[in-house]
């Protein structure tokens, strides 16, 4: 039997996923609401909004292939964000690693959005120093990247709490 305050915590934390959607979602909007493919509407130096669509992963990785690479992602996607569910139900009551799983689940779901939309994933953040840029990005991919991170510190700490032989 869960602890109480276990169910709250766990649906505050799909809250947050739920969040991360919204807002990659609304943010998306509005870009395709205002430019068009291939815009760019400079910032800064070294940073400006462009409109591309992905239909690979991170840095277009099999962005050049037929087509499969969508229900490919899709699945993969949908896969782990059931995963991280179950994950975050096991481990409601932390804070750490739920919010980790919390921005990847919402990252996850909203890029599983686009694919299912437009047949690729909308970027539209894009940074660079002269002609040197990192690929655009979205607030799917910001969510999912500060997702890994958390989950990297997270099991780091829990690797050094185990050395030390520190209960969790």
């Amino acid at each position: 039997m869960p602890k109480a305050g276990f169910t709250g915590r766990f649906w505050a934390w799909m809250g947050l996923a739920a969040l991360v959607v919204v807002i990659d979602q609304i943010t998306k909007h509005l870009v395709l609401g205002h430019m068009q493919f291939g815009e760019a509407i400079p910032y800064t130096d070294f940073f400006q909004l462009v409109l591309v669509y992905n239909p690979g992963a991170a840095f277009s990785f099999l962005a050049n292939q037929p087509g499969w690479q969508k229900w490919f992602f899709t699945i993969l996607a949908l896969v782990v964000s059931a995963w991280l569910v179950t994950m975050t139900r096991r481990h409601a009551r932390e804070v750490l690693q739920p919010l980790a799983f919390a921005l990847i689940i919402g990252g996850a779901i909203g890029n599983v959005i686009d694919r299912l939309r437009f047949g690729a994933v909308v970027d539209f953040l894009y940074f660079h120093v002269g002609q040197y840029g990192w690929p655009a990005f979205n607030v799917a991919d910001s969510a999912i990247t500060l997702g890994v991170i958390l989950m990297i510190v997270a099991q780091l700490r829990e690797a050094r709490r185990a050395k030390k032989g520190i209960p969790a």
